[in-house]
């Protein structure tokens, strides 16, 4: 009962946000299927490809797939004839549930919308933050190209038009504005944070040269690192030279003294190291012969 009682109250919750964002198209066309396939992203959408390969997802093309169909609507505009031969619509907001529609040829609810330019974005931006925060490097793109295209005359009329502080305005940007071998050099952009803007930037103004060598160094080096690793290394604050030979951090499989340490180098290569004594010849055969079963069935 406790768990009913709660997938309801989230479901009115979910609702009564609908409503509400749905009262500033006062006016659209009343909500209409449309083939995902003639609707183009908007020119300031923000999702990174790796935005689109989480769990939260995974969990919403499958409730789209179960249904048949979105259940809560998109939102569209017209495009003036001849604007795209491709596309007959572009995109307000509902990025990832217009991309799940597409991946399952299902049909896709829209309403469509009398929207300029300005509405467009700030009601995407709006949407965007509600639902799934983007990470700070998607924020930050959306409000480069916003500001790059003349949509907005500065960071402060940006900021002031959509709702959010300056300084989250600056942060994003700072982000947005890295050299591309600098944020290519973490795992996914998805992971930069909003923190390491200033340190990132302070070190950009200081040692261009070097912050760029040393993430082409790490590309370059092909090292599994974290994020944080990544920034430690940028910001020249790691006491490991990075290099082919750098390994990544060991893991222990069993109890010290009594188990093996895993280690994987930069190019690839796996070492097992087994404690003293572990490795008697029985167990030796044993896994000699599974190694055997499991690289001959490649």
């Amino acid at each position: 009962m406790a768990v009913f009682m709660a997938s309801q109250s989230a479901a009115v919750k979910e609702a009564e946000e609908l409503r509400l964002k749905l009262r500033a198209f006062d006016g659209a066309v009343p909500m209409k299927a449309l083939d995902p396939r003639r609707i183009r992203a908007s020119r300031w959408a923000n999702r990174h490809a790796d935005a689109l390969a989480d769990k939260a997802y995974e969990e919403l093309r499958a409730d789209i797939a179960a249904s048949g169909t979105n259940v809560q609507p998109i939102c569209v505009r017209g495009l003036a004839a001849g604007t795209d031969a491709n596309a007959d619509y572009e995109l307000v907001f509902g990025h990832r549930r217009h991309r799940a529609c597409l991946e399952l040829g299902l049909p896709v609810q829209a309403i469509i919308a009398d929207i300029d330019d300005k509405g467009l974005f700030e009601a995407m931006e709006r949407e965007n933050r509600a639902r799934k925060n983007l990470s700070a490097w998607e924020q930050g793109m959306m409000y480069r190209r916003a500001l790059d295209s003349g949509l907005y005359a500065s960071q402060r009329k940006l900021a002031e038009s959509v709702g959010v502080d300056l300084s989250l305005i600056s942060k994003s940007l700072a982000l947005a504005r890295l050299p591309d071998s600098v944020i290519e050099a973490f795992p996914s952009p998805l992971d930069v944070q909003f923190r390491w803007a200033q340190p990132l930037s302070e070190v950009l103004q200081r040692d261009p040269e070097g912050l760029v060598a040393r993430a082409k160094e790490l590309r370059a080096a092909k090292a599994v690192l974290s994020a944080k690793q990544v920034l430690e290394v940028l910001l020249g604050q790691s006491q490991k030279p990075l290099n082919r030979s750098t390994p990544v951090p060991e893991r222990r499989i069993g109890r010290a003294g009594q188990g093996a340490v895993l280690t994987g180098e930069a190019d690839g290569r796996v070492t097992l190291r087994f404690d003293a004594g572990v490795l008697t010849e029985a167990r030796q055969a044993a896994l000699l012969a599974w190694l055997q079963g499991h690289l001959d069935s490649e």
